[in-house]
């Protein structure tokens, strides 16, 4: 069913009105806590899911958003029948996703679907002049210059909602004109970081989904656990920020406190800390430039006196430097490693590929997919195709 460009729209917000692609995912969820703790400065304008249909409907329950959007279609009479007592509209369908961002009363749309599905709804937002919560990075990843060109052209503010670009954000406030001499992204290093390669090609599905401080859905725990995450942190750092790849510096951080920083030409590092809660870098996008009461968990030094700091290892964690890679080699070659990651993680979490597999399969993709120097959107899709293709095509040989 696809959301007719032409509805009707006569809600008249009063409240900051939030659309959120992606509610039933673990970013989707925390921000409709936010909402519900400050009720009267957020109200659900939308809000959309692949397949979680179950979820869906308890979400636009409670919340009551003008419009909810459900990805599988096949989902959509369940979806419908669900919610035929209320006043919502109920569409299906990838058009319907791109096009709900689209309505007047929406001012914050975020973006929390994962991976390369989030990329065109993101545009359609940005032309429709609002502002982006973004915590889809795979948008920046696959198409950060793209995307940096249309938020310029339509002046729409982006606010990163990832804890670690979020931290190097509010470091940045107050310091236009001070030029930076890099950014430093804290990573906690995952489940695996003092394995050994041996035991890294043993690794299973159950182990790596066992993140030590974040609650997150099973892909970005893979990819995490994997350190490809703060390979795609890195590729979208530099879009976000218009620093150079030289001026990206990870550093594994275990404790998750220090979330990231930002040295200055002086010498001087600011650093932003907290406990590991993605509540507060989604509620800080959504109060931009204000800073709101919450009632998270505060950091407690008494408790916390053991911070430290070590250099990623990228021999063990072949991905990160893959995405340093694509990061330099630019063009299209950051969208032929994200759209082959989906691949590996999916096979992996279907136990088809081993751990280290996964590195072997983007590895071997990067070679052999069409690179292109200056993609259009129309290349981008194209390429996140074929990578796909030969992805799918080598998995047998990177088991």
């Amino acid at each position: 069913m696809c959301l007719h460009k032409n509805m009707n729209l006569d809600k008249t917000p009063k409240k900051k009105q939030i659309a959120i692609l992606g509610s039933t995912g673990s970013i989707g969820t925390q921000a409709l806590q936010v909402i519900a703790e400050h009720p009267d400065l957020y109200e659900t304008y939308a809000l959309t899911a692949n397949n979680r249909v179950e979820l869906l409907i308890e979400q636009a329950r409670r919340f009551q958003p003008e419009v909810v959007v459900i990805g599988n279609e096949e989902k959509y009479f369940q979806l419908k029948e669900a919610l035929a007592n209320l006043p919502i509209k109920v569409y299906a369908g990838a058009e319907a996703l791109s096009q709900v961002v689209e309505a007047e009363p929406i001012d914050v749309v975020l973006t929390a679907m994962v991976g390369y599905a989030g990329l065109r709804p993101t545009i359609h937002a940005i032309r429709a002049g609002k502002a982006i919560a973004l915590a889809n990075k795979e948008t920046l990843v696959v198409a950060g210059e793209l995307i940096n060109e249309l938020a310029q052209q339509y002046r729409t503010p982006i606010l990163p909602v990832d804890s670690e670009h979020s931290a190097v954000f509010q470091c940045l406030t107050g310091e236009i004109g001070n030029p930076i001499e890099k950014v430093i992204l804290t990573a906690s290093g995952g489940p695996f970081r003092c394995s050994s390669f041996e035991e890294l090609k043993k690794v299973t599905k159950a182990q790596a989904l066992k993140h030590p401080n974040w609650e997150m859905g099973a892909k970005i725990t893979i990819d995490s656990a994997s350190m490809m995450n703060k390979g795609f942190e890195v590729i979208e750092a530099k879009w976000l920020f218009g620093v150079k790849p030289q001026q990206i510096e990870v550093v594994v951080h275990p404790q998750s406190i220090i979330h990231s920083m930002v040295q200055f030409e002086d010498g001087s590092i600011k650093a932003q800390l907290g406990l590991p809660d993605m509540r507060l870098p989604i509620q800080y996008a959504f109060s931009y430039p204000d800073r709101i009461n919450s009632s998270f968990e505060r950091l407690d030094f008494t408790q916390c006196t053991n911070l430290t700091f070590e250099q990623p290892d990228t021999t063990r964690f072949r991905n990160l430097a893959l995405a340093y890679e694509a990061m330099y080699r630019g063009g299209n070659m950051p969208c032929i490693v994200n759209a082959t990651n989906e691949v590996a993680v999916a096979a992996f979490l279907r136990e088809e590929i081993s751990f280290l597999g996964m590195s072997r399969l983007i590895e071997q993709t990067m070679e052999r997919t069409m690179f292109i120097q200056t993609p259009t959107y129309e290349d981008y899709v194209a390429t996140d195709t074929e990578a796909r293709r030969i992805a799918a095509e080598q998995l047998i040989t990177c088991q």
